[in-house]
């Protein structure tokens, strides 16, 4: 089959379908090809990727990218033109915690980790609600159990993680180190300071972007002293509460 019609049926493929595509995936669409009924093989996963990576650079002066994250390849709305493509959507933007984002980014640093254990970092007692709503956007998962007494599971975070925040692997996770000044991020995020419940940013939230403006509603206390690993902890959820700058918005959100 030839290089372009290889292509056009990726891209229509892409466009179609309302979540990421693996090269495997995308690879067996091409069989039983009625199109080209002389086609037997199909084609080499290379000649996918090959074709991928075209389509992705045919993009690059485009309003819209083709990205890969975690659970494939997607059709995405670049994230500087999410202003005005926001706009085709009037529901309210989803509201985080600042508890929940605190929470999740414990999580994805140092996963896998227990629920005391996250504990212990923020000092205050993690609300079984905000477990719940992490569970339920499949945003986390239970990996396992710590094999000491009460066997506590152990969380972690999922492919539906890296896909919502734009991100291939873990290893996309921006290093601690590059928070060294932590000031320098503050009147951006406006997260140290008094005005952080009107902190607005955007990521995407599948089909459209929304805006996540954490709250400082306070949680009891469970312990009288802030341990010492809380300040490496905010930087961990500042980080986390910034990748929704870079964060496209899926297509599908307008076609579908």
């Amino acid at each position: 089959m030839e290089k372009e019609k290889i292509q056009q049926i990726l891209e229509a493929a892409l466009l179609a379908y309302s979540k990421p595509l693996s090269v495997e995936t995308l690879q067996s669409l091409f069989a039983g090809d009625l199109i080209d009924q002389e086609t037997e093989e199909l084609p080499d996963l290379e000649v996918i990727k090959t074709a991928l990576f075209d389509i992705q650079k045919s993009c690059d002066e485009r309003g819209f990218e083709l990205k890969e994250v975690s659970s494939g390849w997607r059709f995405q709305v670049r994230a500087d033109m999410a202003q005005w493509v926001n706009k085709l959507w009037e529901e309210k933007p989803q509201k985080y915690s600042r508890a929940l984002l605190e929470t999740l980014a414990i999580i994805a640093y140092r996963q896998p980790i227990t629920r005391g254990d996250i504990e212990e970092v923020r000092g205050v007692a993690v609300s079984s609600q905000i477990i719940k709503t992490l569970t339920e956007r499949e945003w986390i998962k239970v990996v396992g159990q710590r094999d000491v007494p009460g066997r506590p599971s152990l969380f972690a975070t999922t492919k539906q993680f890296l896909d919502y925040f734009n991100m291939k692997s873990l290893e996309e996770l921006p290093s601690l180190q590059e928070l060294a000044d932590l000031d320098s991020l503050a009147p951006e995020l406006d997260l140290l300071g008094q005005g952080s419940a009107n902190t607005s940013d955007t990521v995407n939230t599948g089909n459209i972007e929304s805006n996540i403006q954490p709250s400082n509603d306070p949680e009891p206390s469970t312990n009288t002293a802030e341990p010492q690993e809380v300040n490496s902890e905010n930087a961990e959820y500042q980080e986390i509460e910034s990748l929704g700058d870079f964060n496209g918005q899926d297509t599908h959100g307008a076609t579908h």
